[in-house]
């Protein structure tokens, strides 16, 4: 059950809102709109007064319901309409008037709007036009001239509306901290239905904003790739000329007027002000051998390799910035991949959104490396190649997303860890399509049986606890053909193994031959080091399976 408070002003707003409730709506969608229940059981009900003229009724009732401010004169307060539309989710039963009465009075309680039993409270009235929904219109005097206590109104009734999903056995929403994006209104919505969009310009502007900062290395880079998106963008500065703050607009959508409808930063999303965009791009300005020359795609797959690490091991403002620079690779990732994964990878990113942003202030200085290497990635997609760049990056961001879903899950974020699991599920399913033809491609070019017999002693010696599950991976072949392919470069398969083992721990891995296949891959493509070098590798190597760090298991459901 979603409450959401809308604040009016001016001498016409409750007669404005009135008139909006009993009327039609923007798109013919209200159904025999009536009240349901008000502040004194006997309001006037313009959609069950047949005898006399509706229009009438409506000015009736909205005159009671200010007669409490009008009487103030000078004195009324500057916003004197309270608007609540409570809606239940789809899959939700129906619930009778009475059952809906019942819950118009429990949300204008705790709001404060009008406490229990208090016969002087502001007036108010609860309209029903449409089985899943009720709208509550309250005027912001009390009956006693003084202002209702409605402090923090939008967490209490949040609160009240969590205990009434479970009293009416309604679909339980997760409890929120306050960071997340504010949701598209019913207008925007009936909006981008009539205009056949897809999404609401809000939600539209939200992805590409957010995208912009992923891909942009200074602020110029990021208003440059919003143009180049589409988007327009108006400045709102200082007396010095300073710019604090930034509104945006998609083309096309325009108000009453023909003039662009504007959405703040911050109404886009709490971290999507000019002054948070700003701190995020200080993690990505250029900096001397901030990432060092090499493939991109093995670059950001070794950053993120080291996030679980970091969630179980760091401090939460560390942890809260990995997953800052997780949400900017997810954003990025759609725009460089093949068509028939784009889907996938922008619901996932859309829905993962949310699990970037808790109450925990991030530190974003451990994530140049990542931000600058996926960015990287971003401005050169042709480098994308087979795929396995995208398959191995793919792999270990199913790793995090696991963590980062733990990580939520011990600070009590349950929206947070909600949407991270939503995004797992989206990212199994554009990574199995990508990973299975390069594994099949590589496990046609597996070598003989004799120099895989070979690599089975070494993983049996260097990984005895893993050596099974990976001897009868699917992935098996496929891991030996790399090896192969680094044998031919100059590596050695001993040293390598040891050190793709010595890495992170594979405990977690969704299958221990893919992990080990990515980043075998990833070091043999590498320049080989000399004979000497290998000699001194072999002579310090430690036991790989003792030293590789281990870190607590997170929730394992993405192994489906």
């Amino acid at each position: 059950m979603i409450p959401k408070i809308i604040l009016g002003k001016g001498p016409e707003a409750t007669r404005r809102t009135i008139a909006y409730l009993f009327g039609k709506g923007r798109a013919n969608e209200h159904i025999d709109p009536h009240l349901v229940a008000s502040w004194n059981d006997f309001a006037p009900d313009p959609g069950r007064s047949p005898r006399r003229d509706p229009k009438e009724v409506e000015a009736q009732l909205a005159a009671q319901l200010d007669q409490p401010v009008k009487m103030l004169g000078d004195k009324a307060p500057k916003n004197t309409m309270w608007h609540c539309p409570v809606r239940a989710a789809p899959e939700d039963p129906i619930l009778t008037d009475d059952q809906w009465a019942t819950i118009a009075c429990r949300i204008v309680a705790a709001a404060g709007i009008a406490p229990a039993g208090d016969d002087e409270a502001c007036r108010w009235v609860a309209v029903r036009h449409a089985d899943d929904h009720i709208h509550i219109a309250a005027t912001l005097v009390r009956q006693d001239g003084r202002r209702p206590q409605r402090d923090y109104d939008q967490r209490a009734v949040q609160r009240e509306a969590r205990q009434i999903e479970i009293d009416y056995g309604l679909r339980r929403l997760k409890p929120g901290d306050g960071t997340a994006a504010k949701r598209p209104t019913s207008k925007e919505h009936f909006k981008a239905k009539r205009l056949g969009q897809e999404a609401a310009s809000r939600d539209v502007l939200r992805r590409r904003v957010r995208r912009a900062v992923a891909a942009a290395g200074d602020e110029a880079e990021f208003f440059a790739l919003l143009e180049a998106t589409g988007v327009t963008v108006r400045l709102k500065r200082g007396p010095s000329g300073d710019a604090l703050g930034c509104n945006f607009a998609l083309p096309g959508d325009t108000n009453d007027k023909g003039e662009p409808v504007f959405y703040s930063g911050s109404a886009l999303a709490p971290d999507l002000s000019l002054p948070q965009i700003r701190r995020r791009l200080a993690t990505t300005s250029p900096e001397p051998a901030t990432v060092r020359p090499g493939n991109p795609w093995h670059q950001a797959t070794a950053a993120t390799e080291r996030i679980p690490h970091d969630l179980t091991h760091g401090d939460d403002p560390t942890g809260q910035g990995q997953l800052v620079a997780l949400g900017a690779v997810l954003d990025l990732l759609p725009v460089t991949a093949p068509a028939a994964l784009k889907a996938e990878l922008e619901q996932a990113a859309a829905v993962f959104e949310r699990a970037t942003r808790s109450r925990i202030a991030a530190d974003l200085d451990s994530t140049r490396v990542l931000r600058r290497s996926v960015q990287a990635i971003w401005k050169d997609p042709a480098r994308h190649g087979d795929g396995a760049g995208l398959a191995m990056l793919l792999d270990v961001a199913l790793t995090a997303v696991a963590y980062a879903i733990h990580w939520h899950r011990t600070r009590q974020h349950a929206q947070q860890e909600a949407a991270a699991e939503q995004a797992l599920v989206h990212l199994q399913v554009a990574y199995a399509q990508v990973a299975e033809p390069v594994l099949v491609g590589l496990a046609i070019r597996t070598p003989g049986a004799q120099t895989k017999r070979r690599y089975a002693l070494h993983i049996q010696q260097a990984a005895p606890q893993h050596a099974e599950r990976i001897l009868n991976d699917r992935a098996w072949d496929a891991l030996a053909t790399v090896l192969a392919e680094a044998e031919a470069a100059g590596h050695n398969a001993s040293s390598l193994l040891n050190q793709a083992l010595s890495q992170r721990s594979l405990d977690d891995a969704r299958s221990t031959a893919r992990a080990l296949t990515w980043r075998i891959r990833r070091l043999g493509q590498r320049h080989a080091p000399g004979p000497q070098a290998q000699a001194a590798k072999a002579g310090a190597r430690s036991n790989p399976t003792t030293s590789a760090t281990s870190s607590p298991k997170p929730q394992q459901a993405w192994r489906r």
